[in-house]
C-alpha cells in the first residue's frame, strides 16, 4: 500500500519537474477543506453509527469531523495534477473496503494535454466520479446531507479517463477503472469496468448530464454484469432559484450467464432559493427502489424502497464558510431503519454542519 502512495506521489513531482525542465511557471495551490457536524437521529440507534447504508454525517449524538483534506494542485495548458489526503467518518465508513493508506486518499491522480488546444485530456489516478451531480463536500451540494442515490453509487474511482472538450458547452468523457467505488480492483477480478460521461453546459445556468457504467463487481468464476444509468439536469432559473432533477437506473445479472437481470432505480428533485448572498434554503424529494437488494442489503422481502424529504437552512457569514441546518424523514416499505431498541418503517433526524474551506 505504501508503495500505491509513493507511486501517485512520484507521478505529482515527476509533472513538476516536467514543468521546470520546459522553464514553464508552476502554478501550485494549496487548498483544505474540513467538515464539522452533529446529528441527532430520534430512533436513537443503541451505537453511535446511525445508518448501515449512509457514509456521510453518519454519527449520532455526537460531534465529528465527517471530512477533512488537504490538497496539494497544479495545472498549466499541458498538463495537470492533484494529490489530496483525507480524514473524518466519511473518510472511515465510504473506505473500509481499501486496505492502509489507500484509505486516507482523497484524490491523486494526474493528466496531460494530447494536444496544444487542451482540448483531449488523459488522466490517470484516483479521482472524482463521473457518476451523480454530489460531492463528499457538503459546501458544494444544495442539500446538508447527501441523497439516498448519491449514498448508493460511486463517489470516486480510480482508473484512467479521456476526456474531449471541442468547445464551451459540451464535454465528452470515457473511462477505464478498476471497479464500482474501488481503488484497488477486486480479487479474481480481471476486467475493468468502462464508463462514458456527455455533459451539456450553457453559460453555468443550465447543465445536462448522462453518464454510464459498464462492469461486473464479482470474481470472474461469478461475474454478474452490472450496468448503470445517471441523468440529470441542473438548472439556474435566476440569481434566487435553481433546481436539480435526476434520475438513476442500473441492472445486474442475478447470477453468471442468466438472463435474469435484478433492477433499481431513484428518481429526486432538489430545489434551492437563495434569500441573499448570505442566506439559502433548500428542500429535496427523493426516492430509491432496490427491491432485490442489489445495492443496499436488507433482509426483509420488499428489499429497500425508500421515500424521503428534506429541508434545510444556510448561513453563509463569509464565501468560504457555510453553517447548515436540516431536517430529514425516510419511510421505507420495510423495517429498514435502525433504532432503539428495535428497527422502524420510518426515520427522521436534524443535522447541523460548520464547513470551511481554504
Amino acid at each position: 500500500m505504501k508503495n500505491k502512495i509513493l507511486v501517485i506521489s512520484s507521478l505529482f513531482l515527476n509533472f513538476c519537474s516536467f514543468s521546470q525542465e520546459k522553464n514553464d511557471a508552476i502554478n501550485l495551490r494549496i487548498s483544505g477543506f474540513v467538515d464539522l457536524f452533529y446529528v441527532y437521529d430520534f430512533n436513537r440507534p443503541t451505537t453511535n453509527y446511525r445508518q448501515p447504508f449512509l457514509f456521510n454525517h453518519n454519527r449520532h449524538n455526537e460531534v465529528n469531523m465527517n471530512l477533512g483534506f488537504l490538497k496539494l494542485s497544479t495545472e498549466n495548458k499541458r498538463y495537470r495534477a492533484n494529490l489530496a489526503l483525507q480524514a473524518g467518518t466519511y473518510a472511515n465508513d465510504n473506505y473500509a473496503a481499501e486496505e492502509g493508506l489507500l484509505r486516507n486518499v482523497y484524490e491523486g491522480n494526474a493528466g496531460i494535454a494530447l494536444d496544444k488546444q487542451s482540448k483531449w485530456w488523459l488522466d490517470a489516478g484516483i479521482f472524482s466520479s463521473h457518476l451523480g451531480f454530489e460531492s463528499p463536500k457538503s459546501t458544494e451540494n444544495m442539500t446538508l446531507t447527501r441523497s439516498l442515490m448519491a449514498e448508493s453509487s460511486p463517489y470516486f474511482l480510480s482508473g484512467a479517463k479521456l476526456t474531449y472538450s471541442p468547445n464551451e458547452k459540451w464535454e465528452f468523457t470515457a473511462l477505464a477503472v478498476n471497479g464500482w467505488q474501488r481503488i484497488t480492483r477486486q480479487k479474481g477480478n480481471s476486467a475493468p469496468a468502462i464508463g462514458t460521461q456527455v455533459q451539456y453546459t450553457i453559460e453555468n445556468k443550465l447543465k445536462v448530464n448522462w453518464s454510464t457504467y459498464i462492469g461486473s463487481e464479482y470474481p470472474d468464476f461469478q461475474r454478474r454484469m452490472r450496468y448503470f444509468s445517471d441523468l440529470w439536469l441542473q438548472y439556474e432559473c435566476n440569481k434566487h432559484f435553481s433546481f436539480i432533477a435526476g434520475l438513476d437506473y442500473g441492472m445486474e445479472q442475478a447470477a453468471k450467464h442468466s438472463s435474469v437481470y435484478f433492477e433499481w432505480f431513484a428518481p429526486i428533485v432538489i430545489a434551492q432559493y437563495k434569500i441573499n448572498d448570505k442566506w439559502a434554503v433548500a428542500g429535496r424529494y427523493e426516492y430509491y427502489d432496490d427491491a432485490n437488494n442489489v445495492i443496499v442489503p436488507t433482509i426483509f422481502s420488499n428489499g429497500f424502497q425508500t421515500q424521503g424529504y428534506s429541508m434545510n437552512i444556510d448561513y453563509s457569514p463569509a464565501k468560504n464558510v457555510k453553517l447548515r441546518v436540516e431536517g430529514r424523514a425516510l419511510n421505507s416499505r420495510d423495517f429498514n431503519f435502525v433504532a432503539n431498541p428495535y428497527v422502524y418503517r420510518d426515520n427522521f433526524i436534524l443535522a447541523s454542519s460548520i464547513a470551511v474551506n481554504f
